[in-house]
């Protein structure tokens, strides 16, 4: 269960951390032996390999892979459990897929040491083979457990969730995706069947924390942060299940200042987070794990992508 009254929100593109909440949550985690992770993400990189160009009037210089892998590797040599998570749509956005089909896109992420990944609709764009072609050149698992693959290429390629041990700590994390009818053509999602991510979500908590006891249950969301017109989004699956602790979210390119704190149907809280798109963001949300009380608490930062930060 969140401390609601501790949950410590943070906001600055500088890149800098306010002092006196993570020395608080420091000291706090050192006096009570709590177990920290450190938590960052990314959604819809599009493939946006290289920053946009300054001359951008919305985006200018922001993003690019090299400068998340810089800002990633300084974060993981300051914390001691770090995971880094991607909630989908990684392809196509610029000519870096059409030319390499998703190859340096998943290279790439690979020699930043992503931990796992979730598969969003654009990943599709290239049919079921765009993907199952090119998972070679991944060394993390894409996540997915409401999208049922049996009769394709993707059959078995694709783990509902993977368990990761981080320290004391056993974080348990699992995807989900949207609805891809009207997103995807047929020829290119095949005989995929779409579940239900309440119910798929119920029987991934009861794997998660039931049998293999995870401190810790995230999932990689690949459903929008909101919906205006009735579809399942974030903030209707946060309240609908129970639990999830964090939610990562991708696919509405929702830049979130501060994550979201909701109630789920048990009346305990769920963190969302989401960080815009093209990689002009990084997430990051410390969480520290009270094993013997079941209590967490969390901190969280936004991270501009820029020459500054890098």
């Amino acid at each position: 269960m969140w401390n609601r009254r501790d949950f410590l929100k943070s906001f600055g593109l500088g890149g800098l951390f306010l002092g006196t909440g993570l020395v608080a949550k420091s000291a706090m985690a050192s006096e009570n032996k709590m177990h920290k992770i450190c938590l960052l993400h990314t959604n819809d990189l599009h493939s946006r390999i290289e920053p946009f160009p300054k001359e951008d009037p919305q985006y200018g210089g922001l993003g690019g892979f090299a400068r998340i892998h810089a800002m990633v590797e300084t974060i993981r040599k300051e914390e001691e459990e770090v995971l880094l998570l991607d909630a989908g749509d990684v392809f196509q956005g610029t000519p870096y897929f059409n030319f390499f089909k998703g190859e340096a896109e998943f290279k790439l992420m690979s020699k930043m040491k992503y931990d796992a990944g979730n598969i969003g609709n654009h990943e599709f764009d290239n049919g079921i083979n765009g993907i199952s072609s090119k998972l070679k050149y991944l060394n993390f698992p894409l996540l997915n457990a409401n999208y049922d693959f049996s009769r394709t290429d993707l059959d078995g390629k694709i783990p509902a969730y993977k368990i990761f041990q981080k320290g004391k700590l056993k974080i348990g994390v699992f995807g989900v995706g949207v609805d891809l009818t009207g997103l995807v053509e047929p020829k290119n999602r095949e005989t995929i069947v779409y579940r239900d991510p309440i119910k798929v979500a119920d029987k991934m908590v009861a794997l998660l924390q039931d049998q293999h006891n995870c401190d810790l249950i995230i999932c990689l969301s690949h459903l929008g942060y909101k919906s205006n017109i009735g579809e399942m989004c974030d903030i209707e699956f946060a309240k609908q299940t129970s639990g999830i602790d964090v939610i990562i979210g991708g696919h509405s390119h929702t830049l979130m200042e501060t994550p979201d704190r909701l109630l789920n149907r048990d009346g305990e809280e769920v963190v969302i987070n989401q960080v815009g798109w093209a990689g002009i963001a990084l997430g990051r949300i410390d969480i520290y794990v009270d094993r013997q009380k079941k209590s967490k608490i969390a901190s969280s930062k936004l991270l501009s992508v820029n020459d500054q930060n890098a």
